[in-house]
């Protein structure tokens, strides 16, 4: 077994249970690709045991801070079991059929994620320790779900950052890659193949039902979907009652299947008006045609994957939202989001209020949205509130 030696005072954050050891925290020790090392102090105190991986800056990341434990193949089922049962006790089941089950570092299992759609489990192996234990992780899920299928959608910018080739395909089992979930009143078809993420933005279920309750009780007349994709929040919009709404996409693809969620629902495709152009340069164009409308979605892909990136990411979440601004009518609603981990919650707060003061216009933010309750955050690890949304409505 290889041991890593910290610096000293690099301990202290282990010893608050964050689960990441960056590279200049290391004085020596190293190992092979996603290989157990044990982590210990300057003076040779046991701290964790952890998953080595050479070729990132998170140079280790902590399986477990308990010195009794083994990490072996019998070590992931019961991990998979209680991050399951965990889920199953949130009575999501009754609102939707696609679910996170496994959350990464806030259920001990860091660079894994999984989702459920109905009978179909996919997953991400986005660490150097998840990748070395996939077979005995991918039997554990089926073990604990009673499942057969599971799809694999390791193809992030995360793994080039491990040292890790993309790697997609069926790794149990083998059905069709589309799927039909079912989603509060509402259905949608993804394709876990070709899908973002793993097929859909299971993060923001809450938040599209949250949608179509203020399209109800507001009685929109037009609403402006920015970044659509599939349709989601299109969706939500028109079964809370919304007139018209208005999607705007890059992908031709993307549109052409939230065309096939209206229809899915049964609604009146004239309700409907479909953008297949940059978003950006959509809401100037709007802007100059003095359009206006009762609600925006401004739900933009991530600007900042890391705190590096957070300065150019600012401008452009600023810009943004800036504009939404001025084409928001009085009173109108904005749900205005980040998925950036690289942008935390008090500055996307102070992105968007900036946003607001240089369009002129004075907004309240009445609520803040975040991802699911399947979507746990870990006391220890921040790192891991990703989706920041405030709903702001003008006051003017």
């Amino acid at each position: 077994m290889n041991t890593l030696r910290l610096h000293p005072g690099k301990e202290r954050s282990l010893q608050r249970k964050h689960p990441w050891i960056f590279a200049s925290a290391i004085a020596r020790g190293d190992a092979g690709m996603g290989e157990t090392v044990r982590v210990v102090a300057h003076d040779g105190r046991f701290l964790a045991w952890a998953a080595y991986s050479p070729h990132s800056q998170i140079r280790a990341r902590v399986w477990s801070f308990d010195e009794s434990a083994r990490i072996d193949a019998p070590y992931f089922p019961t991990l998979c079991q209680h991050a399951i049962t965990a889920r199953q006790r949130l009575g999501i089941d009754s609102e939707s059929d696609a679910v996170r089950l496994i959350h990464g570092e806030s259920d001990g299992l860091p660079g894994l994620v999984v989702d459920r759609y109905g009978s179909v489990l996919v997953a991400q192996f986005l660490s150097a320790g998840a990748e070395r234990w996939k077979d005995a992780i991918a039997d554990a899920l089926l073990a604990s779900t009673g499942l057969h299928d599971l799809y694999e959608r390791s193809d992030t910018s995360n793994r080039a950052l491990e040292g890790l080739p993309p790697c997609t395909g069926w790794l149990r089992g083998g059905t069709g890659t589309t799927h039909v979930i079912r989603e509060h009143g509402w259905t949608m078809a993804l394709d876990i193949a070709t899908g973002h993420k793993t097929g859909y933005y299971i993060d923001q279920r809450n938040n599209r039902l949250r949608f179509a309750q203020y399209a109800r009780l507001r009685g929109f007349d037009d609403v402006l979907n920015t970044y659509c994709y599939t349709g989601g929040f299109t969706v939500a919009a028109l079964h809370g009652g919304a007139r018209h709404v208005t999607s705007v996409d890059s992908s031709g693809e993307a549109l052409a299947l939230a065309q096939d969620n209206i229809r899915r629902n049964s609604f009146a495709e004239d309700r409907c008006t479909w953008i297949e152009a940059d978003v950006n340069t959509t809401m100037r164009r709007f802007l100059d045609a003095r359009r206006r409308f009762d609600a925006i979605v401004l739900d933009p892909p991530k600007f900042a994957p890391t705190v590096r990136h957070a300065d150019k990411a600012a401008r452009a979440y600023k810009d943004i939202h800036r504009i939404a601004f001025q084409l928001l009518r009085p009173q109108g609603v904005l749900f205005g989001f980040s998925c950036s981990s690289g942008i935390g919650v008090e500055l996307f707060h102070k992105i968007v209020a900036s946003a607001s003061a240089d369009a002129g216009v004075e907004c309240l933010i009445v609520e803040r949205l975040g991802a699911g309750a399947d979507h746990p955050i870990s006391t220890a690890f921040p790192e891991g509130e990703y989706l920041k949304g405030l709903v702001l409505i003008r006051r003017d």
